[in-house]
């Protein structure tokens, strides 16, 4: 699935698939099936150089997340490997308001992993002992003839610290369904995110040429 010409984020499974005369069989990772996992994507009319600063600046979060508030950098370098972010949230009571998660604020510490300019910014959670978890939060940017195409995923392998306590309050039933719809309210998410980010981005590049225009009338 492509995105629109509209620019509107366009939702896929966050799995892919190759034939076996791509990858043959002795090559192929063992890859446990992801408990949460989605994928969206958009195009920007903005070079991937400036998508990239604004993707991976993380105490900007709160221009486009619907949880994270903001935040700032804790430890290491802001943007490079091994930076860890500290990030405030919220959460309202209507979202998926029967589950046992946290409401209102909270903070989490997340660590970047990847860091490859104008291509692809990735960060995994940690917990409360600062130890990484399989829950991974990853934009990937691509040059287009018109921009940038910016995809948005999120993976989670295992439960992580808060997710196992939900889980221990829920049935099997209760689990499917917490699931179902944790992983429908985390695909609306991520294609809100980039409809934002989209905006954020392209007001920006609009604004630089605009002065440009400016000083070059002056000139």
């Amino acid at each position: 699935m492509t995105p629109s010409a509209t620019g509107t984020p366009a939702i896929t499974s966050a799995t892919s698939s190759a034939t076996d005369s791509e990858i043959p069989p002795a090559a192929a990772p063992v890859v446990a099936p992801a408990i949460l996992s989605v994928q969206a994507r958009i195009l920007i009319a903005a070079a991937p150089g400036a998508v990239y600063e604004t993707v991976s600046d993380l105490t900007r979060s709160g221009e486009w997340s619907r949880e994270c508030t903001g935040g700032r950098w804790v430890s290491g370098t802001p943007r490079t490997v091994g930076a860890v972010f500290r990030g405030e949230n919220y959460r309202g009571a209507d979202v998926v308001p029967w589950a046992p998660v946290v409401r209102g604020p909270w903070t989490t510490e997340s660590e970047v992993v990847a860091a490859e300019p104008w291509r692809l910014f990735q960060w995994v959670v940690r917990d409360s002992a600062g130890r990484r978890q399989d829950s991974t939060w990853t934009y990937e940017l691509q040059a287009t003839a018109d921009g940038c195409l910016l995809v948005h995923r999120y993976r989670l392998g295992r439960l992580t610290e808060g997710l196992a306590k939900i889980f221990e309050q829920l049935g099997e039933d209760g689990r499917r369904r917490f699931t179902a719809a944790w992983n429908e309210k985390l695909a609306d998410d991520v294609a809100a995110s980039l409809s934002r980010i989209k905006s954020v981005v392209e007001a920006a590049a609009d604004s630089t040429a605009g002065s440009a225009m400016e000083r070059g009338g002056r000139g």
